[in-house]
């Protein structure tokens, strides 16, 4: 039986097709190598067909159609009107206002120089998506115009990497009063400040109250050990410290009162934890222990959150402690906490990564699961994951329960004792993305969102197991 060849159109110039063969490669699971073989080319000719630098000929899509079974006339089909169209509305970027771009020059681009407008295509896209990350960190706004008062007093703390000295300087003191009175609830019976233990109902819905007529602190008693120490740490941060809290804040302006009142909280609960945990005596226990958290944890009677947030503090002081940072998500992945003393990439809103082992500490309650992480810009992070609790107390008073992580970078981790004796380099890491809008990973199939500045992909007649297909730039 005669072959039957596919009619191919005379072409007028040469044909590109960098992005359709490496696309059709992958999908097809080959390797550059393995597709050479198959064409009866070197591994070198099909990667410089793939970067546009080579136009493909007819007898090479001739072997593409035997080889593969493929439509050579849809992989034949030109490029050039789909990248002008690309190109053009990339060029109508407020960016390129100003510069004369007639569409007969940007078409002509598109023709002769496939390689070239390609460049462009991922530059700008590289270039949006950098934009939208910056964006991202800055202040959402809202439907009035206002900016997100949580994410403002957020930004603050990021803004100092969460270190403040003066305040460290007076809580140091203060611990070594507390610590010469015997315990805080004795100090602040020597200031002349009651502590009491009150049933809930008694709370009416708080677990700390300050009454100022009789000068007593309120607390719920159905509040573990820990919980009710730290509680009166805070209120002797709120009162002690006051002077020290609002010096930091004295020279800060934020749009609105709650994003003061948001800082204010956020400066008492450092101090608190400076207090329980003073900074000289935390940073040595750290570092004797191989930042063991669960080990510190029982030398200052506090719990595993509190000695998390404490560990953020230490690295901004200059001393050679291992830079950390932390992040606390629900069971629905939103956000509720972000302290940065590493300089993570976060975004300031929106799901973070399915990937990150945080979200599978959920599936484990209280158990720590450590994981390597590469971004796609293939920064290393050491993560350790677990479920924290709050609340509770009674059968109609529900814990809830968040997962926290607390990272640093990969070449810290042999510091700890999670990772003692591996080597950074060399272990296998997850791959991740700060966010799916601004991952760039082909082939995710926990992808819930394309990249922003990738065109999707659809095919009616292939589906893989990720959830989308999308451009090369």
């Amino acid at each position: 039986m005669a072959e039957i060849r596919p009619q191919l159109r005379p072409q007028a110039r040469p044909l590109y097709l960098g992005p359709r063969l490496r696309r059709m490669r992958r999908e097809l699971g080959l390797t550059q190598q393995a597709m050479a073989e198959d064409l009866d080319i070197s591994a070198s000719y099909v990667a410089l067909l793939e970067r546009n630098q080579r136009p493909m000929t007819a007898d090479l899509l001739l072997r593409l159609a035997r080889n593969y079974q493929i439509d050579v006339a849809e992989l034949a089909g030109d490029d050039a009107e789909d990248y002008a169209r690309r190109l053009g509305d990339v060029l109508k970027d407020p960016l390129f206002a100003d510069i004369d771009l007639p569409a007969l020059e940007v078409a002509d681009l598109a023709t002769s120089f496939p390689g070239i407008t390609e460049a462009v295509l991922r530059l700008h896209a590289a270039y949006a998506r950098e934009q939208q990350a910056l964006a991202a960190q800055r202040d959402d706004q809202g439907a009035a115009g206002e900016s997100d008062p949580v994410s403002e007093a957020r930004r603050f703390l990021a803004e100092r990497r969460n270190h403040f000295p003066a305040i460290e300087i007076r809580a140091e003191a203060l611990a070594a009063e507390i610590a010469a009175a015997g315990r805080s609830v004795a100090w602040l019976e020597q200031q002349g400040t009651r502590v009491r233990y009150v049933p809930p109902d008694v709370m009416l819905g708080a677990i700390r109250r300050y009454d100022r007529h009789n000068n007593q602190l309120l607390l719920d008693d159905t509040l573990p050990a820990s919980a009710r120490s730290w509680q009166v740490a805070l209120h002797i941060a709120h009162t002690a410290l006051r002077e020290p809290i609002t010096a930091v804040l004295s020279g800060e302006k934020f749009s609105q009162p709650s994003a003061l009142a948001l800082a204010r909280r956020a400066l008492a609960s450092y101090a608190a934890g400076a207090i329980r945990m003073p900074f000289d005596r935390f940073a040595s226990a750290s570092e004797a222990r191989a930042y063991d958290i669960d080990a510190i944890a029982g030398l200052f009677r506090v719990d595993f959150e509190q000695v998390a947030h404490r560990l953020t503090t230490l690295a901004p002081a200059g001393r050679g402690h291992v830079p950390f940072f932390l992040i606390a998500v629900d069971a629905a992945g939103n956000v509720t906490k972000r302290l940065d003393g590493a300089g993570f990439p976060f975004v300031a809103h929106g799901g973070g990564c399915p990937l990150w082992s945080i979200h599978a500490a959920f599936r484990a309650p209280g158990s720590i699961l450590t994981q390597w992480l590469e971004l796609p810009d293939r920064q290393r992070f050491f993560s350790i994951a677990r479920t924290v609790s709050a609340g509770g107390g009674g059968f109609s008073r529900p814990a809830h329960v968040r997962g926290l992580a607390l990272a640093c970078s990969a070449d810290d981790a042999p510091r700890l004792a999670y990772a003692a004796g591996l080597d950074p380099h060399t272990v296998v890491a997850t791959p991740i993305g700060v966010s799916c809008r601004l991952c760039d990973r082909a082939g995710c199939t926990a992808r819930a969102a394309p990249p922003i500045g990738r065109e999707v992909l659809p095919d009616d007649f292939r589906r893989t197991a990720a959830p989308f297909a999308f451009s090369e730039s």
